[in-house]
């Protein structure tokens, strides 16, 4: 397995007709050491930035997505399928081969200054982390909020990284205009769990001090318990909540693990390189929760599930938010698209 990476292979692109299969020519060969895989960034040449939904089952109608593939290499991730469409594997491509957007901030400013548009509020990085470690160079997500700021242009953020710290003059002066709430995703407490699950993300205890370095800055902060894994990791969810609303969060949700298309064997591979003993337990829990199958894609199951044990989960959830004085919301409070003016009409007028 490639040190230091989620997936353990490169499953075939779906959409291509030809398939590959590893064989033993002799040499041994296939019992060699596992080359490192490197990270190459690739410019994704996209007209637009904004991508808009219709989903009931989540809060927000538009988002940024900086990055296509993400480094943190999280094995269970529900966007890996989507590198198909690029061309490449769900596996070790999607947290190797990086697609990144140079004409992100130029596409932003001209897609926000059109006529017709509506402000509502954008969540940034929803399908891959926009605080991902490619962001130390490349800083589009820093440069797409100066822009979201200087537009007074509400924006939710979702992340695994303490990067997003990096940002607190930003943040904390969006959040005393309520432009702004950040959550940080928190799979699991346990160390080697997680340098398996998610290699290159944050550590679950910094992401902790994050969430209360972002609390001091009067940045609202929440947690996400996601995904929550069955036998894995669900009996770690009250911990987190608890941890989390000790460091400063002040709103919570959860989301049970997806496992679309090619993650499903990605995700089993890695069961049985790492936790074999579990591996048919989990599966089996996650059946319980999709009506006997890996992943159910139907609106109103795919982010909770259905059945006795995912019942199970979400009042265990809901007795937590209550013992722990969480808001019942994803959000502590609506954020303002009032105050919304498009980029270049402030200030200095326009010459027409």
């Amino acid at each position: 397995m490639p040190k230091g990476r989620g997936a353990a292979s490169n499953p075939d692109v779906r959409f291509e007709s030809t398939r590959k299969y590893l064989e033993d020519d002799g040499w041994g060969s296939l019992e060699a050491a596992v080359a490192p895989v490197r990270t190459e960034l690739i410019v994704d040449s996209s007209r637009t930035v904004i991508n808009y939904n219709d989903s009931p089952d989540v809060p927000f109608d538009r988002s940024i997505n900086p990055y296509r593939g993400c480094e943190h290499g999280c094995v269970y991730c529900f966007a890996r399928p989507t590198h198909a469409y690029l061309g490449y594997s769900p596996g070790l491509d999607f947290e190797s081969r990086i697609h990144y957007k140079p004409d992100a901030i130029a596409c932003l400013r001209e897609e926000l200054a059109k006529p017709g548009y509506r402000p509502r509020p954008i969540s940034l990085g929803i399908n891959t982390d926009a605080y991902q470690p490619v962001e130390r160079k490349l800083q589009l997500t820093r440069r797409i909020l100066e822009v979201l700021n200087e537009c007074s242009h509400p924006v939710t953020i979702v992340t695994k990284s303490r990067l997003v710290e990096r940002d607190l003059d930003i943040l904390s002066e969006m959040a005393q205009r309520r432009l702004v709430t950040v959550a940080l995703s928190i799979t699991t407490l346990d160390h080697s769990l997680a340098r398996t699950l998610e290699p290159r993300a944050t550590a679950p205890r910094r992401r902790l001090q994050t969430i209360e370095a972002l609390a001091e800055a009067g940045v609202p902060v929440g947690v996400m318990v996601a995904p929550l894994i069955p036998v894995l990791t669900d009996s770690e969810m009250e911990t987190i909540l608890s941890a989390a609303r000790t460091a400063g969060a002040c709103f919570a949700g959860y989301v049970l693990i997806r496992l679309p298309h090619e993650v499903h064997p990605l995700f089993e591979e890695w069961l049985q390189n790492h936790t074999p003993l579990k591996a048919a337990h989990v599966m089996n829990r996650i059946r319980d929760c999709r009506n006997g199958k890996a992943y159910n894609a139907r609106f109103g199951d795919r982010m909770r599930g259905s059945g006795i044990y995912a019942d199970l989960i979400a009042k265990r959830f809901h007795t937590a938010l209550d013992k722990l004085g969480f808001s019942a919301e994803r959000q502590p409070m609506p954020l303002d698209c009032s105050a919304f003016r498009p980029p270049g009409r402030g200030g200095q007028m326009s010459l027409f």
